[in-house]
C-alpha cells in the first residue's frame, strides 16, 4: 500500500504547486496627450503636462457592460440633474484665466470634465460642427499649413452629410469628438435617451470611419452633475471651453480685426477655444491667430 500511496501523494503535491499563483507577481490591470502691432498676449508659464486618457476607448458593447457595472453609474439617480449652462464668464485672475473655469474645473474635474487645462504653455483649438457652411475645408487647409491639430465635435447629421470631411479630419491627425446624435440638451432627456445619444453616434463613427471617439462636448454647453457622471462611465472626457465668442450666426459675423483682437486679448495659459466652423470670420483670421499665439510662446496642441 505504501508503494501505491507514494506516487499519488507526489503527484498531488506537484499539481498543487503548479496551480498556485506567484505571490510576488502583480496581477492587476495596467490601464492605458506682421500681427504684433495690434495683438497683446500674456506670456505662458510653465506647469504640469497635459492630461491624457487613462484607458483604451471602449466598444459599444463594452460601454453597455461598463454602464451597468461601474459604481458611479449606480449612483446616478442620487446625483443632481439640475441643468447648468456653461459660459466662461468675464472675471479673470492675474494670468488672464477665467475664474469661472478654474472654479468649475476644481468642482467637476473628478468626472473627467475639462474647462481649462493645467498646462499653461498650451492652447487648444476645438471646433463645433453642427452643419457644414462651406468653410471646414479651408479651416483644415490652414491647420495643415500651420501644422496644428484640432478637435472637431460632430453630430450624426454632420457625419452623414459630410463623410469626406470627417475622413479628412481623421486622415490629417485631428481628433473627432462626439457632439451627440441629435444635439439635445442632455439634462432634459432621460438617462437612457442620453446614453443612446452618445452610443448611437459612437457606433456610427466607429462603423463608418473605423474611428473610436473619446472626447465629448455637451450641446449648447448644458450639462448636469448626473450627465457628467454618465459620460465618464462611458469612458468619455467632457470637453468644455475657457473662451468662446458670438461666432455661430453666419448672418451676424464680426469684422475680422475685431474678432482677431478678441481671440488674442482673451488668450491665456491652458486655454480651450470653442470656435464654430460655420463662421466666415473665423476661417479668415485663423492663421493670424495661430501666428500671434505662437509669437508669445504658446504651443498649439491637440487636446486628447
Amino acid at each position: 500500500m505504501k508503494k501505491i500511496l507514494a506516487p499519488i501523494i507526489a503527484c498531488t503535491l506537484l499539481m498543487t504547486s503548479c496551480s498556485a499563483p506567484d505571490e510576488g507577481k502583480d496581477t492587476s490591470s495596467n490601464p492605458a496627450t506682421d500681427t504684433s502691432s495690434v495683438l497683446s498676449l500674456p506670456e505662458p508659464m510653465p506647469s504640469e503636462s497635459t492630461p491624457i486618457a487613462s484607458e483604451v476607448p471602449l466598444t459599444s458593447s463594452e460601454m453597455e457592460e461598463n454602464l451597468e457595472a461601474q459604481a458611479n453609474v449606480s449612483e446616478l439617480p442620487t446625483l443632481s440633474n439640475t441643468k447648468l449652462g456653461w459660459g466662461q464668464g468675464t472675471n479673470k485672475n492675474e494670468k488672464n484665466q477665467p475664474v469661472g473655469c478654474l472654479d468649475y474645473q476644481e468642482k467637476y474635474g473628478k468626472y473627467d470634465a475639462y474647462f481649462i487645462d493645467q498646462n499653461e504653455n498650451n492652447v487648444y483649438l476645438t471646433f463645433d460642427e453642427g452643419y457644414e457652411n462651406g468653410y471646414t475645408s479651408q479651416i483644415l487647409d490652414t491647420l495643415k499649413e500651420k501644422e496644428v491639430k484640432a478637435v472637431f465635435f460632430i453630430t450624426y447629421d454632420y457625419a452623414k452629410r459630410n463623410p469626406e470631411l470627417v475622413q479628412r479630419m481623421i486622415d490629417e491627425g485631428h481628433a473627432v469628438g462626439n457632439h451627440t446624435w441629435s444635439h439635445p440638451s442632455m439634462p432634459g432627456v432621460s438617462t437612457e435617451e442620453a446614453k443612446d445619444e452618445v452610443l448611437k453616434l459612437h457606433e456610427y463613427v466607429r462603423d463608418h470611419f473605423q474611428y473610436e471617439m473619446t472626447l465629448f462636448r455637451f450641446p449648447m454647453g448644458e450639462f448636469s452633475e448626473q450627465t457628467l457622471a454618465l459620460l465618464q462611465s462611458l469612458n468619455y472626457k467632457s470637453v468644455f471651453w475657457s473662451y468662446a465668442y458670438a461666432d455661430w450666426d453666419p448672418d451676424k459675423q464680426m469684422e475680422t480685426d475685431t474678432a482677431l483682437q478678441k481671440l488674442c486679448d482673451n488668450c491665456h495659459g491652458g486655454a480651450i477655444y470653442l470656435l464654430h466652423a460655420v463662421s466666415k470670420t473665423n476661417t479668415e483670421i485663423l492663421g493670424q491667430a495661430i501666428d500671434a499665439m505662437r509669437s508669445k510662446g504658446y504651443n498649439l496642441e491637440l487636446f486628447h
